[in-house]
């Protein structure tokens, strides 16, 4: 059985028009290397995706549509004519080394800071603050209390995304995914304590939906929806006020069902971090995937603790077609062959994560075949927590 379960993420999948080599993805994680005023990728970032290029499929770190949507230090923007350059070294690097590559999509809303904007306030869907902490040049601080989106200026935010596609397109990327899930600007949108309003952004469930649909539809306005995905988090507990409720399960029930409208790329679903039992969203504890398995029909992949092993498994129960790894491809590069070859994993350290350079994001050197088992570049311990980073 355990050799029938190994096939299942070595295996081929048809995503839209791209054939995936395996069924490994590189999930989305904050690394904060673009440590330059215009928040331009450089050779570092198409060192770092190139390497890990044996991947099934690269989904990069949140990228910022416009600079109002910057909330957090050092993270690489889409939004200018530099970061579209900078972008193109990376997805050649990783084309060269035959990897498919996604970019995410990604907007603070009302969790920036006005340190990131020239002092003047975020914006949310209403004058709420999430009570999250923003990572600034000076460290974390508080969120502020927005100002509230008018309609008008959801429109210009949406329009933010339609160009960040257009961008992204420029820049050679396959496909593009949008990040809507912790504390960001569409779960503010899709939660009642930071959503408000009383237009038709707000209210009921398909009111405090429409955001999300709206920015799909802008986004597949440029690129075909086989080459669009989407990632959600229901089962996150933020530390601000964003967090599930007695809407949260109906909420994405409506979403995952409308979702079989469009012909996408993929939605990847973040499974429970923490024990859930006795919250609001209890029910989702053990079958989170299953539960929307059953009302999605398109491409499913599963993120959060996954290692080897239960990634067959779900894969071989039908419940994802897809399963997506974070923190083990940080010190390892060549997680796939790892995987395939029963190698342990290297670790990585968490205090390189975000300090920009070198160290601890490029330095991990691959494994080599033949090399004594017990000889790992950077630590001899398999970690099978898979990290979801901010912005992942």
């Amino acid at each position: 059985m355990k050799q029938e379960q190994q096939k299942s993420l070595e295996t081929t999948y048809l995503l839209g028009e791209l054939e995936l080599p395996n069924r490994v993805v590189m999930a989305s994680m904050t690394r904060a290397r673009a440590t330059n005023p215009g928040l331009i990728p450089t050779s570092l970032h198409a060192e770092y995706y190139a390497q890990r290029a044996g991947a099934g499929l690269i989904l990069t770190e949140g990228v910022w549509v416009s600079r109002s949507a910057v909330g957090f230090l050092n993270i690489p923007g889409i939004f200018t004519r530099e970061q579209t350059e900078g972008w193109k070294e990376v997805t050649s690097a990783v084309h060269k080394k035959g990897g498919r590559i996604f970019i995410q999509l990604s907007h603070s809303g009302s969790a920036s800071h006005p340190d990131y904007l020239g002092g003047l306030l975020p914006s949310g869907p209403s004058a709420i603050n999430p009570q999250e902490k923003s990572y600034t040049p000076q460290g974390f601080k508080d969120t502020v209390t927005p100002k509230a989106y008018s309609v008008a200026s959801i429109k210009d935010m949406i329009d933010e995304y339609r160009k960040a596609a257009m961008n992204a397109k420029a820049a050679g990327f396959d496909g593009i995914e949008i990040h809507a899930h912790l504390f960001t600007l569409i779960p503010q949108f899709l939660s009642i304590a930071t959503n408000q309003r009383r237009d038709k952004y707000g209210g009921n469930i398909e009111n405090r939906c429409r955001i999300l649909f709206e920015i799909l539809d802008a986004v597949i306005g440029v690129l075909p929806g086989k080459r669009v995905g989407i990632k959600f988090s229901p089962t996150v507990f933020n530390a601000g006020i964003i967090k599930p409720d007695a809407n949260t399960i109906p909420a994405f029930n409506y979403i995952f069902r409308e979702l079989n409208q469009y012909d996408m790329a993929f939605v990847e679903l973040v499974g429970p971090s923490l024990d859930i039992k006795g919250t609001v969203i209890a029910a989702l504890q053990d079958n989170i995937y299953s539960h929307f398995r059953s009302m999605y029909k398109g491409t499913l992949i599963a993120n959060l603790g996954f290692d080897w092993e239960s990634g067959n498994e779900i894969i071989a129960t039908g419940n994802a077609d897809l399963v997506s790894f974070g923190a083990p491809f940080i010190a390892n590069p060549d997680l796939v062959e790892r995987f395939r070859n029963s190698w342990p994993l290297a670790v990585g350290d968490p205090n390189t994560y975000y300090t920009g350079g070198e160290t601890g994001y490029i330095d991990y050197i691959p494994r080599q075949i033949g090399e004594c088992p017990g000889k790992i570049t950077k630590g001899n311990f398999y970690n099978p927590l898979d990290l979801d980073l901010y912005g992942a």
